[in-house]
């Protein structure tokens, strides 16, 4: 006979525990463990466990049940409930809404098992499947230049779409659907064994608890196409490699709701300017400079991103001395603040020599005391 884990130390909650308490060990632990989360080799671990920490939620999380199990134990649930019935009316899906993930949730608990209830304990099957729709990505590359002063560009990218021509139904116009003959139109079938019977999605009509007899022609019974959308797409000033953009409602297209595109951004090296790893704000320039300049001192021609200006540097400056050009670097992406421009001098020596000009290096080495 197989022991069963105490519902409390299955959540790391005290028997004392509040009901914020549960949800929230319930939550860490579901998104810790969901099998979809985790590599192949530990996906039936995971499942288990999955499984585990649900029903131990459902019975805490549930007054009466809760009741039951304090004063009884196991023995108390399994002899008043069906494990059906021990997640009947579990509010699953509140837990999740204040973080984000109350929209993903359903689609979490029913791949792992628990196909026959909704987030919200109700029993899914007999009518539309519940529109479930993929967020899009696109991977866009622009200039350094763009990405300082922002820049609207238009993209082209393929998306599935409703089919117009059933109406999302996947069957041909004039024609009608029949029962499913494996779930008998409920869109759910019982596995399992013994008491432990688990409800789960109709493998042979997805849940919608029907068969299409006909398909549509134009989508082949799929109840979606695809096609290709071209959207115009604002990049602002200051973008950098890595930063991605939502861009609400324009991934794949439903009758009842839309998904959502995110635009990935790749800013492209540049041949002259680099920026600062550590403040992608800041710019790098490297400037070539005669000797003679920098021991002179003197103005230098120095590239920005809003064209040349001069800088002067001061006598004696030492090869690979830096200098800022304040305001001169790219925009912050939020405040549009501009950052700076750092140049790093290098010295130019020249290769060959005329006969006065080495005569002329030699009597200045002389004048120094140089060997």
């Amino acid at each position: 006979m197989t022991t069963q884990r105490d519902y409390y130390e299955i959540l790391g909650v005290s028997k004392t525990a509040s009901v914020d308490e549960i949800k929230a060990a319930y939550r860490k632990l579901v998104m810790q463990y969901h099998p979809d989360r985790v590599e192949e080799p530990k996906k039936k671990e995971a499942e288990e466990r999955f499984k585990e920490i649900s029903e131990a939620y459902a019975v805490l999380s549930d007054p009466k049940k809760k009741e039951l199990y304090d004063q009884y134990g196991h023995q108390g649930i399994d002899s008043r409930y069906s494990t059906e019935d021990i997640f009947r009316n579990a509010d699953f899906g509140s837990i999740f809404e204040d973080s984000g993930f109350g929209s993903i949730f359903e689609d979490l608990f029913s791949s792992a098992g628990f196909g026959g209830f909704s987030s919200r304990g109700g029993k899914r099957g007999g009518g539309r499947v519940r529109e479930r729709l993929s967020d899009l990505e696109y991977t866009l590359s622009i200039s350094l230049e763009e990405a300082a002063t922002g820049v609207e560009r238009s993209i082209t990218y393929p998306r599935h779409e409703a089919c117009r021509d059933c109406n999302g139904e996947g069957q041909a116009k004039g024609s009608s659907k029949t029962t499913c003959p494996a779930c008998k139109g409920y869109g759910q079938v019982a596995s399992g064994m013994g008491f432990i019977q688990f409800s789960q999605t109709c493998p042979q009509c997805r849940g919608a608890g029907s068969i299409i007899t006909r398909p549509c022609p134009v989508c082949r019974g799929k109840g979606m196409v695809k096609s290709d959308k071209t959207l115009s797409v604002k990049i602002p000033k200051g973008i950098y490699t890595g930063a991605s953009l939502r861009v609400r409602g324009e991934g794949e297209q439903g009758l009842t709701n839309n998904s959502d595109l995110y635009l990935h951004v790749e800013v492209k090296q540049h041949p002259v300017f680099h920026r600062d790893p550590e403040n992608i704000d800041n710019i790098k320039v490297k400037v070539e400079v005669p000797f003679t300049k920098v021991i002179l001192g003197g103005d230098v021609n120095v590239p920005t991103l809003d064209g040349h200006v001069e800088m002067t540097i001061p006598p004696g400056t030492q090869p690979n001395a830096h200098f800022r050009l304040k305001k001169k670097g790219m925009p912050n992406i939020r405040t549009e603040m501009p950052g700076d421009e750092f140049v790093e001098i290098t010295v130019t020596i020249p290769k060959k020599m005329s006969g006065q000009e080495r005569k002329l290096i030699e009597d200045y080495a002389r004048l120094r005391g140089e060997p």
